[in-house]
């Protein structure tokens, strides 16, 4: 599975981006999707999945009611609205894939965007 993450970018405090990553290679519908964020000096963190339907969705509680995730299966496409974005959003954000679930060892990682959030 090869996963394209896009939409990254430079934000004002407050403002908004929306990530999103494709992916290749194998049936999308049959793969749990999520984001997780790497800030500078700190470990990789899970923002947020999807189930395979897109009927279940979780979060961090660092970003519930600000984040939302989605899918598209006609489009294999996961998609990380974010709102009301804080300084402490900003890092590299990485789209995850895996048959079962994203929050252990994921299978599948796409190569990350850039999430800048200026005070």
């Amino acid at each position: 599975v090869q996963l394209q993450a896009s939409g990254g970018g430079l934000v004002q405090t407050g403002g908004s981006l929306r990530l999103s990553c494709a992916a290749s290679g194998r049936t999308f519908r049959t793969l749990v999707m999520g984001w997780f964020r790497q800030a500078p000096g700190k470990q990789r963190a899970f923002v947020a999945d999807i189930s395979k339907s897109g009927s279940t969705t979780g979060y961090a509680d660092s970003v519930k009611g600000r984040f939302t995730i989605s899918r598209d299966n006609t489009k294999d496409t996961v998609y990380l609205q974010m709102n009301s974005l804080k300084p402490e959003d900003t890092a590299v954000y990485y789209c995850a894939a895996d048959p079962y679930t994203v929050r252990s060892a994921s299978d599948y990682w796409g190569q990350g965007t850039l999430v800048t959030v200026s005070s």
